[in-house]
């Protein structure tokens, strides 16, 4: 019995030394099969897929992180700004705007800015300059999607002209060769799959993006309500 449990256990332990061998490799061969592919794509239109690649990806990271930076607790800057106010009028609740990171409390201290003209001026200020927070908000965020389009783009480019190679070498050999033209259909097929996943890589960033800026802007559309709110029971 005791032998039959031993026997047992070096199997197991021989299958699992041979799983995670063929794993290390799996993980090893996946890099230099990659590599390989990207090469016989071409260097041509792979490069350019590349870069697009590479370009999206830098804009996508420079966004999502400005973008963080600027969320804020807006609940909490009203109630400093309403609590300024009272104290200290509105260059106090100025001074807390000022101090505060994020589109939410420039819009803020725009508003209170033009609060010695009236409240209607603080609103139009307020809507202004929410605009120019939106811009800012979406800036450079149409390169993304122009990466997006490109990359398929060039990936059935490259598909076509591979065609285009394919029945040329037909033409001239006269016969049809499957060995003659794997090659070239080869080249075809490989742009086109990098192309797509290129697309799908940035189209997935971009949507996130999106996203996290309709957040944003609906945020400051509630905060710049409840700030007119305020200044209108400030006036008061």
């Amino acid at each position: 019995m005791k032998k039959g449990f031993s026997i047992m256990a070096v199997a197991m332990l021989t299958i699992l030394n041979v799983g995670v061998a063929n794993a290390q490799n799996a993980e090893q061969g996946f890099h230099q099969i990659l590599k390989d592919y990207f090469i016989k794509g071409g260097p041509g239109f792979m490069g350019i897929v590349l870069l697009c690649l590479i370009l999206g990806l830098a804009i996508c990271i420079e966004r999502i992180i400005y973008l963080n930076m600027a969320s804020t607790n807006n609940k909490k800057l009203l109630a400093n700004v309403e609590n300024a106010l009272a104290d200290g009028g509105v260059e106090a609740a100025k001074e807390v705007a000022r101090n505060t990171k994020g589109p939410v409390a420039s819009i803020f201290y725009q508003g209170l800015d033009r609060m010695d003209e009236g409240v209607d001026n603080a609103e139009k200020a307020v809507v202004a300059y929410g605009g120019v927070q939106m811009g800012q908000l979406e800036r450079n965020v149409s390169w993304i999607s122009l990466f997006i389009a490109i990359a398929p783009m060039l990936g059935f480019m490259g598909t076509v002209i591979g065609m285009i190679q394919a029945f040329d070498k037909i033409a001239a050999v006269g016969s049809l060769d499957a060995s003659l033209i794997a090659s070239s259909i080869q080249v075809a097929l490989l742009t086109t799959v990098f192309g797509l996943i290129v697309g799908i890589i940035l189209q997935i960033f971009y949507n996130y993006i999106i996203a996290k800026i309709d957040s944003i802007v609906n945020d400051m559309e509630d905060s710049s309500i409840s700030l007119i709110d305020l200044l209108v029971r400030y006036k008061k």
